[in-house]
Protein backbone atom coordinates (compact mmCIF):
# COMPACT_ATOMS: atom_id res chain seq x y z
CA UNK A 1 0.00 0.00 0.00
CA UNK A 2 2.60 2.56 1.19
CA UNK A 3 4.59 1.66 -2.89
CA UNK A 4 1.25 2.78 -4.78
CA UNK A 5 0.76 5.74 -2.40
CA UNK A 6 4.32 7.07 -3.18
CA UNK A 7 3.86 6.14 -6.85
CA UNK A 8 0.89 7.70 -6.81
CA UNK A 9 2.65 10.97 -5.61
CA UNK A 10 5.55 10.66 -7.63
CA UNK A 11 3.18 10.64 -10.73
CA UNK A 12 1.50 13.46 -9.56
CA UNK A 13 4.60 15.57 -8.82
CA UNK A 14 5.94 15.01 -11.64
CA UNK A 15 2.89 15.72 -14.12
CA UNK A 16 2.51 19.28 -12.02
CA UNK A 17 6.43 20.24 -12.86
CA UNK A 18 5.90 19.69 -16.10
CA UNK A 19 2.85 21.96 -16.08
CA UNK A 20 5.19 24.47 -14.82
CA UNK A 21 7.77 24.10 -17.56
CA UNK A 22 5.40 24.52 -20.03
CA UNK A 23 3.44 27.39 -18.84
CA UNK A 24 3.57 30.71 -20.09
CA UNK A 25 7.32 32.64 -20.53
CA UNK A 26 8.76 28.62 -20.33
CA UNK A 27 10.34 28.65 -23.56
CA UNK A 28 12.71 31.48 -24.32
CA UNK A 29 13.08 33.56 -27.13
CA UNK A 30 16.31 33.56 -28.88
CA UNK A 31 18.97 35.97 -29.25
CA UNK A 32 17.79 39.00 -32.50
CA UNK A 33 20.10 38.87 -34.95
CA UNK A 34 21.03 42.58 -34.62
CA UNK A 35 22.27 41.89 -31.11
CA UNK A 36 24.76 39.58 -32.78
CA UNK A 37 25.72 41.69 -35.50
CA UNK A 38 29.11 44.02 -35.62
CA UNK A 39 27.99 47.44 -34.42
CA UNK A 40 29.24 49.81 -36.86
CA UNK A 41 31.46 52.73 -35.62
CA UNK A 42 31.21 54.74 -37.70
CA UNK A 43 27.62 55.67 -37.14
CA UNK A 44 26.62 54.29 -34.28
CA UNK A 45 25.30 57.25 -31.37
CA UNK A 46 26.27 57.10 -27.98
CA UNK A 47 23.51 54.98 -27.04
CA UNK A 48 24.40 52.30 -28.98
CA UNK A 49 28.15 52.43 -28.12
CA UNK A 50 26.98 52.07 -24.59
CA UNK A 51 25.78 48.72 -25.10
CA UNK A 52 29.92 47.67 -25.43
CA UNK A 53 31.48 45.87 -22.58
CA UNK A 54 33.15 48.69 -20.85
CA UNK A 55 31.26 51.56 -22.70
CA UNK A 56 29.26 53.79 -20.57
CA UNK A 57 27.91 57.10 -21.17
CA UNK A 58 31.47 59.28 -21.17
CA UNK A 59 33.14 56.53 -23.40
CA UNK A 60 30.89 56.44 -25.58
CA UNK A 61 30.61 60.40 -26.14
CA UNK A 62 34.14 60.93 -26.41
CA UNK A 63 34.31 57.56 -29.49
CA UNK A 64 31.24 60.06 -31.39
CA UNK A 65 33.04 63.28 -30.48
CA UNK A 66 36.67 61.72 -31.92
CA UNK A 67 34.66 60.70 -35.00
CA UNK A 68 32.78 63.97 -35.40
CA UNK A 69 36.25 65.96 -35.03
CA UNK A 70 38.85 63.68 -36.82
CA UNK A 71 36.34 61.68 -39.57
CA UNK A 72 35.44 58.24 -39.90
CA UNK A 73 37.53 55.34 -38.27
CA UNK A 74 39.47 54.05 -40.76
CA UNK A 75 39.85 50.46 -38.56
CA UNK A 76 38.75 49.59 -35.97
CA UNK A 77 42.20 49.88 -34.34
CA UNK A 78 42.17 53.56 -34.04
CA UNK A 79 39.67 53.53 -31.02
CA UNK A 80 42.84 53.52 -29.63
CA UNK A 81 43.41 57.07 -30.41
CA UNK A 82 39.93 57.72 -28.61
CA UNK A 83 40.86 59.05 -24.43
CA UNK A 84 39.89 55.99 -22.28
CA UNK A 85 39.71 53.31 -25.00
CA UNK A 86 43.01 51.16 -24.27
CA UNK A 87 43.78 47.72 -25.72
CA UNK A 88 42.19 45.50 -23.14
CA UNK A 89 38.72 47.48 -23.73
CA UNK A 90 39.64 47.13 -27.36
CA UNK A 91 40.04 43.44 -27.70
CA UNK A 92 36.96 42.74 -25.18
CA UNK A 93 34.79 44.17 -27.58
CA UNK A 94 36.82 43.78 -30.88
CA UNK A 95 34.39 41.23 -32.52
CA UNK A 96 31.29 43.10 -31.86
CA UNK A 97 32.69 46.36 -33.98
CA UNK A 98 33.29 47.17 -37.95
CA UNK A 99 33.95 50.09 -39.75
CA UNK A 100 31.76 49.54 -43.01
Amino acid sequence: MRFVWIVTLLALFGSWANACESGPGAATKPASTASLAPLNINVADATALQGLRGIGAVKAQAIVDHRQAHGAFASVDELLEVKGIGKALLQRNRNRLSVD
